[in-house]
């Protein structure tokens, strides 16, 4: 009989706590696949690795997802200018079905009849790996021990030291989720309406207050320099996190719909995605034309609400991609961006596609296009709609 089980593993508490008791409890040959999206150094990665064996994995193996995290998900997550609710850029909810997907690719390689997920039965994560699981891989059993006995943090701490494992598992105050598009917040300020978290919370610290500007080249869309020096656009992301967390730039909370009906409220740290998202919109609002602009909102709102909601496999993803793709063949030019203390101001943009070209006439003063009798039949025209409207309905 087939008794292997792959574990997603972060080395936290909760999926600690999964090792033992899967292979203990449930007489199954764990294997443990940790999926870095951005979260994780080099030397975490080899704690991590140490702790899941240490604790009674056979093997465990550190996955990279970073490049197909931002290729397939960030992306697009930036084409579209993606803020849930005006606010969040999907920091966290982002990640989720990349590392499924990825935990499933290692299912595959060792043959496991079963995957397990150290998911409470509290929030949005779970869904986001059940759901992954139960469409790529329906014959492959999904287990959620934390989920299932319903445990306490106490009661995990407490079997980990009976299997004889004494890890120093003394709760935060804060917890902190860090990731390439953002790091989330969570304390007891965000489990009230108006709690409001100290700065001492946030993963960055503000050590610089004189103003900086920042120049950003976009590429179709994507980001390719800072201050005409090249990058990959992943490390364009990491070097704006670390510049913007030195100003405590990003900041915010999130309030929102969980995938279960309730209502949920997380602090997060996004420098770098929202100086892009905003960097990367100005530049859209010179070189796109209206009807692109409109559509693009109304699909991107979908397509993040999609991505937040567990359903990145919804073909219809792919189809809005494909969309997102196409406006961005003109998205080039560069974007001045001034950072300050808990700030940061878009200043202006170039691009030789900017459609605000003086050969057509200054905005506000002068029109090169067409005469003032012109725009008197114009109006004429556009009003008698309207004209006919309150003809008929005079007392409106």
């Amino acid at each position: 009989m087939n008794n292997k089980v792959i574990l997603a593993f972060s080395g936290g508490l909760d999926t600690s706590f999964c090792v033992p008791y899967l292979k203990n409890e449930k007489g199954l040959e764990v294997h443990t696949v940790m999926v870095n999206t951005g979260g994780f150094s080099i030397e975490e990665e080899k704690e991590i690795e140490q702790r899941a064996l240490a604790l009674g994995a056979k093997t465990h193996k550190n996955v990279d997802a970073i490049d197909e995290y931002y290729k397939k998900g960030i992306k697009y997550l930036l084409f579209g200018n993606i803020l849930k609710n005006s606010t969040y850029p999907l920091s966290v909810s982002s990640e989720r079905a990349f590392q499924a997907m990825a935990v499933l690719e290692h299912v595959k390689e060792i043959d496991a009849a079963y995957v397990a997920h150290g998911s409470t039965g509290a929030g949005n994560d779970q869904i986001r790996f059940d759901l992954v699981f139960e469409v790529l891989a329906p014959e492959v059993k999904v287990i959620a021990p934390v989920r299932e006995l319903k445990l306490s943090r106490k009661d995990e701490i407490e079997y980990l030291k009976e299997c004889g494992f004494d890890f120093s598992w003394e709760k935060a105050k804060y917890s902190i989720n860090l990731g390439l598009w953002g790091s989330s917040v969570g304390g007891v300020e965000t489990l009230t309406s108006n709690g409001v978290l100290p700065e001492e919370a946030y993963p960055s610290q503000i050590t610089e207050k004189e103003p900086i500007k920042v120049k950003i080249s976009f590429d179709q869309g994507e980001p390719v320099a800072i201050d005409g020096h090249k990058y990959t656009p992943v490390e364009i992301i990491n070097k704006l996190n670390i510049l913007g967390g030195k100003y405590g730039v990003g900041r915010d909370v999130h309030v929102g719909d969980t995938i279960i009906g309730v209502k949920g409220r997380v602090a997060f740290e996004a420098a770098a995605p929202l100086i892009l998202i905003k960097a990367h919109h100005l530049l859209e609002k010179h070189v796109l034309t209206k009807g692109q602009l409109y559509w693009k909102e109304q699909l991107s709102g979908w397509y993040g609400q999609l991505m937040h909601e567990a359903q990145y496999l919804d073909p219809l993803m792919r189809n809005i991609e494909a969309f997102l793709d196409d406006t961005q063949k003109y998205v080039s030019g560069s974007v001045e961006v001034e950072l300050r203390p808990y700030h940061f101001s878009v200043l202006g943009c170039e691009s030789k596609f900017d459609m605000m070209s003086t050969k057509f006439g200054d905005y506000g003063e002068v029109n090169k296009l067409f005469t003032d009798e012109d725009v008197v039949g114009f109006t004429k025209v556009l009003a008698n709609p309207l004209k006919i409207y309150y003809s008929v309905h005079k007392d409106d």
